[in-house]
């Protein structure tokens, strides 16, 4: 079997300038790396209507259960002005004992890690008893349609079975080895449109300002109680991100004005109760004030978390024995990929450290490349054993 370098193949990810949905051949490239392995591998694109294709790929190596998964992506956001990196984002370049370049951390580097420690893992034990498989996608950080959620439904019609997955987002704050995902907050944005009666500000009788709905309405929301956290989850938090009115007079009253907000939720409520909840606040105070009004919501992901169990704790022990750190299993942060995942395996995340990801001059710690190797070989030593 070839021998895998974590710090060589992640500057060969990093090269590939694929920022959702660009896969600029990476896919591909994967592949040949994977299949080097003795992976079979199968390259998923897929497409609709309203978004442009995507490139994900599935690739097992053996056929025995159990089977361990490891996901990620391969796509990264924009650069931002170039500019203002000190180096080519595209050009790997180590600086100060850091690897530098777009997808560094987010997360291009982990998925190098794991690869590496699947090379390293299979040539000392060629013959485990299982399957290792990895599921990487093109589309985690644009509208996620046609990427791990597919593919998701992909391996359920085709009955191929998870038996846990290892998520390999950055999890880390500042230090590697400081927190384990074992679930993740709900996401849910509503954007609504108040619709008045525009007139002349001199004559307000004549008129409806839909605006006094509308801080109405907010204030209301944000008044809002949902509960108090759980034990695994801080408690559900509503911000609002968008106010407009489009007018650009001043002696006239608005016909409409509109303002978006966000919930992240716990796993005490679901998407569709609390658009309920909101449709009903929205609706009674919109007919007090006799305005019509009308309401998008868009849903990225739903509360979840995998209960701890043997394997959680098996992965916690590993990583606090190779950072010397106490890992604390927690539940903050956005959404991941892990919320479609969920839906046929247990899963948990743990990568590298998260503090410039999406920045200018993104970029990893050396050491602690080789150190996310050596846990997830340590990770893939003990689940196999």
């Amino acid at each position: 079997m070839p021998n895998i370098n974590d710090l060589k193949l992640a500057k060969e990810l990093i090269r590939f300038p694929s920022i959702t949905p660009n896969d600029c051949g990476i896919i591909k490239f994967l592949e040949r790396k994977l299949k080097l392995l003795g992976f079979k591998t199968q390259v998923l694109e897929f497409k609709d209507k309203k978004s442009q294709p995507v490139k994900n790929i599935y690739a097992r190596l053996g056929k025995k259960k159990p089977n361990f998964c490891y996901a990620g992506h391969v796509d990264v956001v924009p650069t931002g002005n170039i500019k203002d990196w000190t180096a080519n984002p595209f050009k790997p370049t180590i600086k100060n004992g850091r690897l530098i370049g777009r997808g560094a951390n987010d997360m291009k580097s982990s998925i190098a890690c794991f690869i590496t420690a699947v090379s390293n893992f299979i040539n000392k034990k060629p013959n485990f008893n299982g399957s290792i498989s990895l599921l990487i996608t093109g589309d985690e950080e644009g509208l996620a349609i046609n990427g791990t959620k597919k593919v998701v439904e992909y391996l359920r019609k085709k009955k191929e079975k998870i038996n846990f997955c290892l998520v390999g987002e950055p999890t880390n704050p500042k230090k590697l080895g400081e927190m384990i995902k074992i679930g993740r907050r709900g996401s849910l944005t509503c954007k609504f449109t108040i619709f008045g009666t525009q007139g002349h500000v001199a004559y307000p009788h004549r008129a409806n300002n839909p605006s006094n709905c509308l801080v109405k309405i907010l204030k209301k929301l944000k008044e809002l109680k949902f509960d108090s956290g759980t034990k695994n989850f801080p408690k559900t938090n509503l911000e609002i991100t968008k106010i407009n009115i489009d007018n650009d007079a001043d002696n006239v009253i608005p016909g409409s004005a509109s303002a978006s907000f966000n919930i992240r939720f716990n796993n005490k409520h679901t998407s569709s109760i609390l658009k309920r909840r909101i449709n009903k606040i929205i609706s009674s105070l919109s007919k007090s004030a006799r305005c019509k009004f009308k309401t998008e919501f868009n849903i990225s992901g739903e509360a979840f978390l995998t209960k701890p169990n043997s394997i959680t704790y098996m992965i916690r022990d590993v990583v606090k024995k190779n950072t010397k750190i106490n890992t604390k299993l927690s539940t903050t942060g956005g959404t991941s990929d892990a919320r479609f995942i969920r839906k046929i395996s247990p899963c948990l995340e743990f990568g590298l450290v998260g503090k410039t990801m999406h920045q200018i001059d993104e970029s990893v710690s050396l050491k602690d490349l080789t150190k996310l190797t050596k846990i997830y070989q340590d990770i893939l030593n003990k689940y196999f054993s």
